[in-house]
């Protein structure tokens, strides 16, 4: 079977019984080879997926805020060795030991800076969630009354590192909560990328959320707590979206098409970064600070394969990444490849079977 065939068939699959829609982009050294949107947007109403639809980003946020500050030292205004507190006096937690440790850019692009996910205060949003709308600084003044987990540069735990980089980026602009001015300067105008922000341009594009389901996914309500295949819990907000006073999370808080996505990897592949920082865009960063994930690193844009057979992932040096509202993507910078895959269904479009069954139709 020829790739379109190969993708295709994994797409009808599962369409209706595990995902409700999807607009699957795969190019080539910046060529596009295969493009499909399927399935729909809105299922209730019968609105069908176009290539233009627009999905709630969740943690594809995290690339493109990384995107920017990597541009933004290019432009010489950050540091991979600059303290977060030069820009964000404010922000200063204690380790676990109850000293005030710095934290790094670079801790806050590898996710070793000591901040995690489920160690946070109960009025702090991640994102995409229920949790009280406040602009961004507040949201990263609250974060910093928790302890870190371990110091930072020490270990490497999933968080809201992305979220405080926001917060830097929006504070070299002259807000910190405006971080939506910092990402437009820096990636989404030079790029084109004219449906990522953190309101939908056009609501009436934006897809509908579905979660996981027998024998169909479920429409979901607000607030909608789903529980993955592990047992972990996500209380989400589908409603978060459109309110421009909730904070603008670097880490989950975008919108967007899948287009607009398949630019920032594109661009990748060009003079878009000065030299030596696009070659460490997609390269381990975190040596020696395991993932909860086998055979895989994080670099600054996502993890990178670095053994295939511990990973499941078929190449070294392929990175990937993806969103719990329903999306993933992956970037093999060894034979120009790129994949955006953008469904409206969680978990299944971020880290399910369909994922797995994509990647797998890609490489044959």
């Amino acid at each position: 079977m020829e790739l379109g065939e190969r993708v295709d068939a994994v797409i009808d699959a599962a369409l209706g019984s595990r995902i409700v829609g999807c607009v699957v982009l795969i190019h080539e050294h910046g060529k596009r080879v295969y493009a499909r949107a399927a399935g729909f947007a809105d299922r209730e109403a019968g609105t069908p997926v176009r290539e233009d639809t627009i999905f709630r980003l969740a943690s594809v946020t995290k690339p493109i805020v990384a995107a920017a500050a990597l541009r933004a030292m290019d432009a010489g205004l950050l540091s991979l060795d600059d303290p977060v507190t030069k820009y964000l006096p404010w922000f200063a937690p204690k380790a676990p030991d109850g000293t005030t440790p710095q934290i790094l850019i670079r801790h806050l692009l590898t996710h070793t800076s000591g901040l995690s996910y489920s160690d946070i205060p109960d009025d702090v949003s991640r994102g995409s969630d229920n949790r009280p709308l406040v602009p961004l600084e507040e949201n990263l003044r609250r974060l910093s009354r928790a302890p870190l987990v371990f110091a930072p540069g020490t270990a490497w735990r999933y968080g809201m590192s992305i979220d405080v980089l926001g917060g830097v980026l929006g504070a070299i602009e002259g807000n910190v909560s405006d971080l939506e001015a910092a990402l437009r300067k820096h990636v989404l105008d030079p790029l084109s990328m004219d449906d990522t922000r953190f309101t939908p341009t056009d609501p009436s594009r934006l897809a509908t959320p579905y979660g996981d389901g027998t024998p169909v996914p479920l429409r979901m309500s607000d607030p909608q707590t789903m529980r993955n295949g592990n047992g972990e819990i996500s209380v989400m907000s589908p409603g978060r979206i459109f309110r421009p006073e909730a904070a603008q999370s670097g880490g989950s808080g975008l919108c967007g098409t899948a287009g607009d996505f398949m630019r920032v990897l594109d661009a990748m592949q060009t003079d878009f970064l000065a030299p030596a920082t696009h070659s460490s865009a997609f390269a381990v960063q975190a040596a020696g600070l395991p993932m909860d994930r086998p055979g895989q690193f994080f670099s600054f844009m996502g993890a990178v394969v670095t053994d295939p057979t511990a990973s499941g992932w078929p190449r070294r040096g392929l990175v990937q990444w993806g969103g719990i509202w329903g999306n993933n993507w992956m970037h093999d910078p060894a034979t120009g490849t790129s994949l955006v895959v953008y469904t409206n269904t969680m978990w299944e479009g971020c880290n399910g079977p369909f994922r797995d069954q994509m990647r797998d139709a890609v490489y044959g």
